[in-house]
């Protein structure tokens, strides 16, 4: 029994690790709702550009492959070092979901790609802690994935149902799938509602953003309005001792959400000529 429930765990972890780098690859994690603040308190600039590399496309893609990697190499072989770097992997990511948790609840865990965009709750830790355990448990397991799925035993055929179970129960990913399948397809931009957080969270993690933020007077935007595609954000600025007005034109499309930036300086009021006045003589 035992036995048999390690060679589950192998089976198990390749299953999620494929799951994750499709997931990655194809689903692209849309912004958060509340970027800036958490419970209300400003996160730090350097916490948040951390937060904007992690969610970059890059590195989204770059760990999809790795995970799709060690997911592989679970099926092919029964080598420890392969068992040795998913426990550490899903340590690591363990550890990630519980930083998220404490310090940016609002950003994500971005395990599963865009799936995994809502925030950070105690199912995804507690899912995070199972796999970590069963990638430990899986240590010691004989066969390769291959090598169970070719004779597959009713003990393991159970065992994995009940876990496959479990997991998709502590998952919110799932909930989010059927959601972006009822979603429209194809609505052009210019129709599509985008709210302003959105707008918002895009802004922040710009390198637009980034370019700028230390030029901008007040984090309160002078105005702020839409037309077609983009939604317009107007910040007042200090350049080189001069006051300027720094625009940001936001892209309200559905993927590939752009930022652009302009800086104006805004006429001087025209200061009119006193009328001359004569003496009567």
């Amino acid at each position: 029994m035992v036995t048999a429930f390690q060679n589950t765990q192998v089976l198990l972890l390749a299953g999620v690790l494929l799951a994750a780098c499709l997931a990655k690859l194809t689903v692209r994690e849309r912004a958060a709702d509340a970027p800036d603040h958490v419970h209300g308190v400003p996160v730090p600039a350097g916490l948040a550009r951390l937060t904007a590399v992690r969610r970059s496309r890059g590195m989204t893609v770059g760990l999809g492959l790795g995970e799709g990697v060690l997911g592989l190499a679970l099926l092919a072989t029964s080598h420890l070092s392969v068992r040795l770097a998913t426990t550490i992997a899903f340590a690591a990511a363990t550890w990630v979901v519980g930083e998220l948790r404490v310090h940016r609840p609002d950003a994500g865990c971005g395990c599963f790609g865009g799936l995994s965009a809502k925030k950070v709750g105690r199912r995804s830790v507690l899912r995070a802690v199972l796999f970590t355990g069963a990638a430990v448990a899986s240590l010691g397991a004989p066969l390769a994935g291959v090598d169970v799925l070719r004779d597959v035993q009713v003990q393991v055929g159970l065992v994995f149902a009940v876990e496959v179970a479990l997991f998709a129960a502590l998952s919110p990913e799932l909930a989010e799938l059927v959601e972006r399948r009822r979603m429209p397809a194809g609505l052009p931009c210019e129709r599509r509602r985008s709210p302003l957080p959105e707008t918002y969270a895009t802004l922040y993690g710009s390198a637009a953003w980034a370019g700028h933020e230390n030029a901008i007077a007040s984090a309160v935007p002078l105005d702020v309005w839409r037309e077609g595609c983009r939604r317009f954000v107007v910040f007042a600025g200090r350049v080189d001792g001069r006051d300027v007005e720094i625009v940001f034109a936001v892209s309200t499309a559905e993927r590939d959400r752009d930022v652009r930036s302009a800086v104006l300086v805004p006429e001087a009021p025209e200061v009119s000529a006193a009328p001359e006045v004569s003496a009567a003589v």
